[in-house]
């Protein structure tokens, strides 16, 4: 078992471990949002009053870095205008009232894959995006101009209470050997690596019997300590290679896909049918019945509570992902997107922030950051706004990952100050390349 180089031990809280997914009816609407990756928003090609089907383009891809949005549910396009996203910018959004049928895309067939350019377009026209992660756009992910021999499979799933990866490696396992074809045959992939942690006995034997049939697979298990899933340190815990700063996987030739973003682009291939739907986790202490739900991208998260029984009391705080790097959201309305792995909601007494007081200097932030950054230092030079600092301390490599607030004594919100650190740092940038420009110019 293999070592992580830094981290933290946090409850695991996994009640949902085993929870076979139950698929929610159509919901009355949906609101899909037009940016659930990262980079330029799609663009909607409908309008409203247009019937559409389920798998139907709706919004298409706008830029090199972006992604297809399709309808999840038949319908009719009731309104297509900005929305607030959890990322607090506003984007176009359309919201499609049901016609309660879930009528398919006839038009929907499997395409055709006979080369590389084949299967990444295929992925591109998919929808598919990082489903454990920033919703970075998978067919780019797949398609580095670096030359690479290592395809890493994340089934770490290290922050507390999420369980909707490990289904996906218990039941879908044939779906992700599928998928180790497709990226041997043509992107050249010669090593996979499966990275579960310790804590998932059923998916560990569910991969390794996998790799019994597949030479080039090698299943590791890791501690169950966090942030084992975070890329950079997965790289080194499974291959030993260390990403330098400012570099991406490829350049140390390997590529990170999660294992249901893996096992997504291997449906789609035998399907034609885009990503319209998503496995997800609901916990939490204020939730009735936690569980494991299959919800149409777009279905509000009121309509996902209600599915498990509503709530047990009225929550205090209502998260979009695991509570390490979740994001917490002003209410119940905003929708399932497609890089949703789990909705938390928590009463009053786990919702409480704790006080904070002074740093006392006993390094433990700095110690436990996968990175090695200095969050105290950070905070400092955040205060004093000094983005020459801040560039040197090199902030912009935080993964927010939330280590150094948890493990903090005095609680202070170290990642909180990272995040707002980053956009001193970007002003402060923008202003120096003004400069020199400006300089440049005369």
């Amino acid at each position: 078992m293999l070592k992580l180089l830094k981290g933290i031990n946090v409850p695991h809280r996994k009640s949902t471990y085993l929870s076979v997914p139950t698929e929610i009816p159509s919901p009355k609407s949906v609101t899909i949002i037009c940016s659930m990756h990262i980079g330029k928003p799609a663009t909607p090609t409908v309008k409203v009053g247009d019937a559409v089907k389920v798998g139907q383009l709706i919004a298409e891809q706008n830029g090199f870095i972006s992604s297809p949005v399709h309808a999840s549910i038949s319908g009719t396009v009731k309104k297509i205008e900005d929305a607030l996203t959890s990322q607090g910018t506003y984007v176009p959004a359309i919201t499609i009232e049901s016609d309660g049928l879930m009528t398919a895309d006839e038009n929907i067939v499997p395409p055709a894959v006979n080369s590389r350019e084949d299967f990444i377009s295929a992925v591109k026209n998919s929808g598919i995006v990082g489903l454990g992660g920033a919703g970075f756009p998978t067919y780019v992910k797949l398609d580095p101009k670096q030359n690479v021999d290592t395809l890493i499979i994340n089934g770490a799933e290290c922050e507390p209470y999420i369980t909707s990866d490990s289904y996906t490696m218990i039941s879908k396992a044939a779906l992700i050997s599928q998928f180790f074809e497709l990226m041997k045959k043509y992107i050249g992939i010669k090593k996979i690596i499966i990275g579960i942690e310790k804590n998932k006995p059923d998916a560990i034997e569910v991969m390794e019997k996998l790799a019994e049939s597949d030479p080039a697979v090698t299943v590791k298990t890791l501690p169950s300590s966090y942030p084992q899933g975070a890329e950079k340190v997965l790289i080194y815990n499974t291959t030993g290679r260390t990403v330098p700063a400012g570099k991406l996987p490829a350049d140390v030739g390997c590529i990170v896909c999660n294992c249901t973003t893996a096992a997504s682009v291997s449906e789609y291939i035998n399907t034609g049918m885009p990503l319209v739907r998503k496995c997800i986790t609901v916990d939490g202490s204020a939730v009735k019945n936690p569980q494991n739900v299959i919800v149409p991208i777009g279905t509000s998260l009121s309509d996902v509570f209600d599915f498990c029984g509503g709530f047990s009391e009225t929550p205090e705080k209502i998260i979009y992902g695991g509570p390490m790097m979740g994001l917490s959201v002003p209410s119940d309305d905003v929708p399932v997107i497609k890089n949703t792995n789990a909705i938390l909601a928590f009463g009053k007494a786990d919702s409480k922030a704790p006080k904070t007081t002074a740093c006392i200097h006993c390094g433990r932030c700095v110690n436990h950051c996968p990175l090695g950054l200095a969050p105290t230092e950070i905070e400092k030079a955040y205060k004093s706004k000094n983005g020459e600092v801040l560039e040197k301390l090199c902030v912009n490599l935080c993964m927010e990952c939330g280590c150094c607030s948890y493990i903090c004594p005095a609680k202070r919100p170290l990642v909180q100050t990272n995040k707002l650190a980053k956009a001193v740092l970007r002003d402060y940038i923008s202003k120096e390349q003004a400069k020199a420009k400006e300089e440049n110019g005369k």
